[in-house]
């Protein structure tokens, strides 16, 4: 938020900051975009406007002799010229050395020479006064101020360089010449000159909200970027730390397991007396105690390996033919001492009749043990466990093992089923461990194809349920019936 609110400050006055600095009273990074857009929307007409010029004097020769119309027409289209050369050159020059003010001004200029060539259309009366006249008069002073308005609304004053001469002389002209029409066409022509002049200014907001808009969509499009490249950096740095990680636990998993494996081998000579007895019966205690300890600690190695193959995709799974209710079975007489030493009674519910599995018998064998370790680490003294392992959905196996231990609050399940993630209400009531068990068992489903579920309540127990698809069960086919009764000896042609 303090990073967002640098940012917005920083905008603001940056924005303030080219307010200060622009031409046009916008910004002065849109300046160059808005004469761009007035220099190229008034090369788009270069060919239309002397077209249309020299028609209105082709037509209003029925009025007005054809000299004096091609004079005006001649007029109009130099001051014409001289706008389209100060556009290509505009146009045509590096940006680098682009001064808004100063290119502002020269527009301006020319669109003021432009303006008065129009107004020479003022001059009619002067060849003919008639209403006809004034009336010819009026209109193509109309057009002249409504074409040039729309041709040039990024600039507005350029807008009104070109249109205040002809307006303030056609109606300087008409007052002259006084009666009510040419006071009327006097007025509509003033008012035609503030209108569009209105109208070059509102498209001109137009246009700026526009360039807004696109700097705006450029900025996110800018940040959206920065956070992608923020993104793939961070995403590179987790790469390269997990597999430097990685190959710290395959370095050290040597040098661990050697010292380890000596100390559970000499301790468990020594704690079973097979070198002769001990005089201090401590010293047997505390044998038995190194050889548990180093059985903990290796486990625990084990398990951090395990996940770190996993991880990083190493994990391979050795996969035959397996019994899933064999395998629960060795789970469960493995831990039927600990959980009877607990007072937990282990009620097992096995299908017998369930076909084979085709899975990893090491990775599926953690995941019983892993299962069953967390529900008798959890459950209560007499408090009552059952594992099962029965056909599911759709065929497929699963295995279930619910306890009626205290639960997980639903808040804490996310924290639990992640890496080294323990509940706060386990680490009170039972033995803490690594947080290691169930993330290694999630994985193993995961490369089995499986899935893996866990539902728990405050207070009423949890229920964990590993499920394999049934794409790896090995149903039974149907035997091979041969109907022949004899056997049939086939010779080759050549033979026979």
């Amino acid at each position: 938020m303090r990073a967002d609110r640098g940012r917005s400050h920083q905008r603001a006055v940056s924005d303030a900051r080219q307010r200060l600095t622009s031409s046009s009273g916008t910004m002065a990074s849109y300046d160059f975009e808005l004469l761009q857009e007035y220099a190229s929307t008034r090369l788009s007409g270069k060919f239309a406007m002397p077209v249309l010029v020299v028609a209105i004097a082709l037509l209003t020769s029925v009025w007005v002799p054809l000299y004096y119309m091609l004079g005006w027409a001649a007029i109009v289209v130099v001051g014409h010229i001289s706008v389209m050369l100060a556009c290509r050159q505009f146009l045509n020059a590096p940006q680098k050395k682009f001064n808004a003010r100063r290119q502002t001004t020269t527009f301006v200029m020319v669109e003021t020479i432009y303006g008065a060539g129009w107004s020479t259309i003022a001059l009619l009366p002067i060849v003919g006064a008639s209403q006809e006249v004034a009336v010819i008069q009026w209109a193509i002073l109309l057009v002249g101020v409504a074409a040039n308005a729309i041709s040039s609304r990024a600039i507005p004053s350029a807008t009104l360089a070109n249109s205040v001469p002809g307006v303030l002389t056609v109606g300087s002209m008409l007052v002259i010449s006084g009666g009510m029409l040419n006071y009327a066409l006097a007025v509509l022509a003033v008012g035609a000159g503030i209108f569009f002049s209105f109208l070059a200014r509102t498209l001109h907001k137009s246009a700026i909200k526009s360039l807004e808009h696109r700097a705006e969509k450029d900025m996110l499009i800018y940040e959206l970027e920065e956070a992608k490249s923020m993104s793939d950096e961070a995403r590179r740095e987790a790469e390269q730390a997990n597999i430097a990680k990685s190959r710290f636990l395959a370095t050290m998993s040597h040098e661990l397991r050697t010292p380890l494996n000596a100390i559970i081998g000499f301790s468990e000579v020594m704690s079973s007396e097979v070198l002769g007895p001990m005089e201090n019966p401590s010293y047997k205690e505390y044998a038995a105690d190194i050889h548990s300890s180093g059985q903990h600690l290796l486990n625990l190695i084990n398990e951090l390996l395990d996940l770190s193959r996993i991880e990083a995709g190493k994990y391979e799974l050795n996969e035959e033919a397996i019994s899933l209710v064999n395998i629960a079975e060795d789970c469960r007489r493995m831990l039927e001492i600990r959980a009877r030493s607990k007072g937990i009674e282990l009620v097992a519910e096995f299908d017998d009749k369930l076909p084979k599995l085709w899975g990893d018998e090491r990775a599926i064998r953690q995941v019983c043990l892993n299962l069953l370790s967390n529900a008798i680490k959890f459950t209560p003294q007499s408090g009552r466990i059952i594992f099962k392992v029965a056909a599911g959905e759709n065929n497929c196996q699963m295995i279930s093992v619910r306890d009626n231990g205290p639960g997980i609050p639903e808040n804490e399940i996310a924290t639990v089923l992640s890496s080294f993630g323990q509940g706060s209400l386990a680490q009170k009531t039972a033995e803490q461990g690594a947080g290691l068990g169930l993330p290694i068992v999630q994985k193993i489903m995961e490369l089995h194809g499986g899935r893996f579920d866990l539902f728990s309540k405050l207070r009423f127990g949890t229920e964990v349920i590993a499920t394999f698809p049934r794409s790896r069960v090995m149903e039974a086919m149907a035997p091979v019936r041969n109907n022949r009764r004899k056997l049939q000896i086939y010779k080759t042609g050549a033979e026979a």
